[in-house]
């Protein structure tokens, strides 16, 4: 059963399910890319320089990316009506 606001359709609402399903899709691969890439990083790094820790640059690097991203797919830089 879906509910809809005063303000929206049922069409609308209907819409806006499906955006947000499909945000949160492309926000879980991004989550798999990201925790994918670290378990390969961290043993490539004690693998081949054991003495110096740099898997956490791209781990920081790619943070910031994906917080953005998060923030996108709660709608948080949703214009509001």
């Amino acid at each position: 059963m879906t509910t809809h606001t005063p303000d929206t359709s049922p069409a609308e609402d209907t819409a806006l399910q499906a955006r947000n399903r499909r945000r949160r899709s492309q926000l879980l691969n991004h989550f798999i890319a990201y925790f994918g890439a670290l378990v390969l990083l961290v043993p490539l790094n004690f693998i081949t320089t054991p003495d110096r820790v740099w898997f956490i640059y791209p781990m920081v690097a790619w943070m910031a990316p994906l917080a953005l991203h998060t923030a996108w797919a709660m709608g948080l830089f949703d214009k509001k009506r």
